[in-house]
């Protein structure tokens, strides 16, 4: 269940960025700022959280999450280290 407060933690602060605009590096640096435990499997799963959150309808906002959690998926992102669990 610790796990469940981590991702919920990432996933506020990732819909919080996304809202003021960040996009693609400055929201991904914005996130670990503010959850400098955050791993980019944390990362992947607050953003398919917020996908799936039927109170997330902005385009631009599910835009955002969506390449962002692409990117990590697809290359492990920076902080990929340390993601097993």
């Amino acid at each position: 269940m610790p796990d469940k407060k981590k991702i919920k933690k990432v996933y506020d602060t990732l819909i919080e960025g996304a809202y003021a605009g960040l996009s693609d590096t400055a929201l991904h640096d914005y996130v670990f700022e503010h959850c400098p435990k955050a791993t980019s499997k944390r990362l992947v799963r607050a953003s398919l959280l917020a996908l799936s959150d039927p109170k997330v309808q902005d385009r631009n906002v599910l835009n955002v999450i969506y390449a962002l959690a692409i990117k990590h998926r697809l290359d492990g992102g920076p902080d990929s280290d340390g993601d097993e669990d």
